[in-house]
């Protein structure tokens, strides 16, 4: 099957599947346990921790490893949020967030928070007048992705620190899609508190990590847990996070090239798109977005539909963000750019990864075009 889903996830590469077995067999003591076993675990723990904080530019006290992106996101916000509640109640995101993300704030909602949710333009990024003129004395935290999954657009998100630093507002940001893909500082672009994951980088799933900066204040979501300085309760995935730092080495040793390589199969892709006259629109940001996703409108048929006849073909594809399949509702995402709830649900994903290769593409728009000609035939 001809794999083109690998921002919904990615298969472990070798690295990480051996640095796994490695890890299961020679560290499987608790790393929090006294003993010489549980404190090699806790060795290794250290040395993973000084590593991702080297790769985000940010400082070893900071990282905290979870269960995954989805946790993280929900982890740090209500840490963050739990210290600074005698400061104020107003929150501020995007309409274009995560699902973990999105549903988050409409629960902070009915639990005493009021939320500004920030438009996007047609190409999914949000305007700095609009975030400023959001910000009030009670604006504790904003939370604003990097990338969108859906499209991948890319936020200015120095910008946005740099503006929210200037008024006291913590920033948290979702880096999930784009940690590997370009380069995060988080000191540079005055993030406060990071998301990423695993298993969007060939690593396992099942493992992520949070940034809080070192001097900004959180307080646990989960009295007297023990684990990772109390910001989660349960025994730390010594071989999990060992893998997963492996395979965020691997992934920005070659993260230039890969980009390269994506920008070419990109152009490929829209180029054979234009040349067969298909009725397909690429959406988001035509230059400030990742290359490894491409959000695509099929005019006229809906995107569940063309994701399950490709699946025919042996080609998988997703009309969204994985966390939102099968709800049968528009991608929000496309309704928060202007399109009309049917335009939205003609919405599909191809992400690349690794392994994906010219041939891939030519057997995706063979598809494409037999299913925009049985439509023709069937009207």
């Amino acid at each position: 099957m001809i794999y083109l889903d690998y921002a919904a996830t990615t298969p472990m590469s070798k690295e990480a599947l051996n640095a796994y077995v490695e890890a299961a067999d020679a560290y499987f003591g608790n790393a929090s346990s006294l003993h010489d076993i549980g404190s090699n675990a806790e060795r290794l723990l250290t040395i993973c921790r000084k590593e991702l904080a080297t790769l985000i530019g940010g400082e070893e006290r900071g990282i905290y490893f979870t269960s995954g992106g989805t946790e993280s996101n929900i982890l740090a916000i209500r840490s963050l949020i739990n210290a600074h509640r005698h400061r104020g109640n107003h929150l501020i995101t995007t309409e274009i967030e995560h699902a973990s993300l999105y549903h988050l704030f409409q629960q902070l909602e009915k639990e005493g928070f009021e939320v500004t949710y920030l438009p996007v333009n047609r190409f999914g990024q949000i305007d700095i007048s609009d975030l400023q003129r959001a910000i009030t004395p009670k604006t504790i935290l904003a939370s604003i992705q990097h990338a969108n999954s859906e499209i991948g657009t890319i936020q200015p998100i120095a910008e946005i620190g740099r503006l929210l630093r200037r008024h006291g507002v913590i920033f948290h940001s979702d880096c999930v899609q784009t940690f590997g893909k370009i380069r995060i500082d988080v000191k540079k672009m005055f993030i406060d508190s990071l998301s990423i994951s695993a298993h969007k980088i060939y690593g396992p799933k099942g493992v992520g990590a949070v940034y809080i900066d070192p001097r900004i204040h959180w307080q646990p979501c989960f009295p007297n847990a023990t684990h990772e300085d109390g910001f989660r309760p349960g025994t730390v995935n010594v071989p999990g996070i060992a893998s997963f730092i492996t395979a965020a080495q691997h992934i920005f040793e070659n993260m230039d090239s890969e980009h390269t390589r994506f920008e070419q199969l990109r152009r490929y892709l829209l180029a054979l798109i234009r040349e067969k006259g298909l009725p397909v629109t690429a959406e988001g940001h035509p230059d400030v977005r990742l290359p490894n996703i491409i959000g695509l409108s099929v005019h006229g048929i809906e995107g569940q539909y063309v994701m399950l006849e490709c699946n025919r073909d042996n080609i998988a594809i997703s009309t969204g963000s994985a966390c939102q399949i099968g709800k049968q509702a528009p991608s929000r995402t496309m309704l928060a750019v202007g399109k009309s709830v049917e335009e939205a649900k003609q919405f599909i994903r191809v992400s690349f990864g690794k392994w994906t290769t010219e041939k891939d593409i030519d057997q995706l728009v063979s598809s494409l075009e037999r299913i925009s000609q049985q439509r023709k035939e069937f009207e």
